[in-house]
């Protein structure tokens, strides 16, 4: 059976490094001895089951937490258990827990000024700040991109990125022109010259934040969006994609060709109903949505949309980006020179902001504007962050351990087929699909009880979002409880 759901070149690649016997046995890798960490356990450690006393589960906490306690790869619990991270804070921790090098810097007395004092950038940045942007964050710019605009978090990154669209296409239409009397005083009436019928396309099963703006364009579930109002922006299908990719190369091709008309036929339509798409925006895998992914051709075949049609091209990296995928940002895989018009980020960056294109750039000041537009003390978490990933290789590590994680799972796909199926992803930015919405949410406590903390995405996936320091070792470990669950599952 596994040789009819996996390709050879995986299964000679899983042989190699993960031994299976009789079904409902243990993973045991020998290709991946524990390596010694300083900061990290050696493994779970379980107490109580989750939540447990000291907890209180109230609404959406799931427990409380001992950030002291917790090292590396493992998040501690006030009962004291403690799990394998799998999931880190929804995708956010880039170089596990109390990382030492991050410790040593919030311990130099020489940052303690960037620490207590918090400015307001846009009018008020420290003298150091440009230096420390070219350092952090313009170190990593994506291709084609000079220019970053920080913000606090991913949704009012996105939510200033559409901001900044829209003015350019209005800049654009106006011929630069400096705007007349009738658009100052309409804006101030949420009318029209002043507040004109644009649009963002954007795709079902996407998320880009829960802020106003942001929500018209996330389309993953319907208690994100329930009462609020919302604007008349066009909707594109996103492809879903058949697996294995290498037994559906046909139908996967006709149906990434499908959604691609769609979009054009949404930017004509909208265009005649008045409200042109100034923007279109996507994540290079939709992350909430349930981990969907697209071929680099499809992805090279929409910007070029974009192009055509006269609108900008905005990449939202906030979940994908800053090394999971096994590439800094997940777009480097289409292999562009010319990537997009602008490139949002929050998450693994530990602030947020979006990069663009100099034309991009705000005509006036305060236009792109709030108090704090980012926090200087996070951009010095950054900039050793990037130290870090670099001297210890990380985008390397990542890609191996990616690999073995993807191995390990199209194996227990092959031993679980009623339960497991569609095992997917880049570096290990990973997810697999379950049965049924019941048995996954089953499945995540089970896992959780023995000392695994994993995450849903979509209408029956779980997602693996482990931090950059995540290697074969832990793996393997996490493989052997995953297996342990699925063959105790009823």
């Amino acid at each position: 059976m596994a040789s009819c759901l996996i390709s050879r070149h995986f299964a000679l690649s899983l042989h190699r490094n993960v031994r299976l016997s009789a079904p409902a046995c243990r993973y045991v890798s020998k290709a991946a001895p524990k390596t010694q960490q300083d900061y990290d356990y050696n493994g779970p450690s379980m107490k109580t089951t989750v939540p447990g006393p000291r907890s209180q589960n109230v609404g959406a906490i799931n427990f409380f937490c001992n950030y002291e306690e917790s090292r590396g790869n493992f998040l501690v619990d006030v009962d004291g258990n403690r799990m394998l991270d799998v999931y880190t804070q929804i995708s956010s921790i880039p170089i596990g827990y109390n990382h030492p090098a991050l410790l040593k810097l919030m311990s130099n007395p020489n940052n303690l000024s960037t620490l207590v004092n918090r400015p307001a950038l846009g009018i008020l940045p420290p003298e150091n700040f440009p230096d420390k942007i070219t350092e952090s964050l313009l170190s990593v710019a994506p291709s084609g991109m000079s220019r970053v605009q920080t913000m606090a978090c991913g949704s009012c990154s996105n939510e200033n990125a559409y901001k900044a669209m829209f003015i350019w296409y209005r800049n654009k239409e106006r011929g630069n022109a400096a705007p007349v009397d009738d658009d100052l005083t309409s804006c101030m009436i949420n009318k029209s010259p002043g507040c004109p019928d644009l649009s963002i396309l954007s795709f079902m099963g996407g998320f880009h934040g829960r802020t106003l703006g942001c929500l018209a364009t996330t389309h993953s579930k319907a208690i994100h969006k329930l009462d609020i109002p919302s604007f008349d922006w066009p909707i594109a299908p996103f492809p879903r994609l058949q697996y294995p990719l290498e037994e559906f190369t046909r139908e996967n091709a006709q149906e990434e060709a499908r959604c691609l008309e769609e979009v054009e036929d949404l930017i004509v339509k909208w265009r005649q109903k008045g409200r042109p798409v100034a923007g279109i925006v996507i994540e290079p895998i939709q992350a909430e949505g349930g981990d969907n992914h697209a071929s680099p051709d499809f992805f090279r075949n929409l910007r070029n949309i974009a192009r055509k049609h006269g609108a900008a091209f905005h990449v939202d990296e906030v979940q994908t980006g800053g090394g999971a995928t096994g590439k800094f940002w997940a777009h480097e895989h289409w292999g562009m020179d010319d990537p997009a018009d602008i490139v949002s980020f929050s998450k693994k960056l530990l602030t947020g902001g979006y990069y663009h294109k100099d034309e991009l750039q705000a005509d006036k000041p305060y236009r792109i504007f709030n108090t704090w537009m980012g926090d200087p003390s996070k951009n010095l978490l950054l900039a050793e962050v990037l130290n870090v990933i670099r001297r210890e290789n990380l985008l390397e590590e990542v890609t191996r351990s990616g690999k073995s994680l993807m191995n390990g799972l199209y194996e227990l796909q092959a031993q679980y087929p009623g339960i497991l199926s569609r095992a997917r992803g880049q570096g290990t930015f990973c997810a697999i699909d379950i049965c049924d919405d019941a048995t996954r949410n089953s499945l995540l406590l089970k896992a959780r009880d023995k000392g695994v903390l994993l995450g849903g995405c979509g209408d029956k996936s779980i997602r693996f979002r482990p931090a950059l320091i995540f290697k074969e070792y832990h793996v393997h470990m996490f493989l052997n409880i995953f297996n342990d669950v699925l063959a105790q599952h009823k």
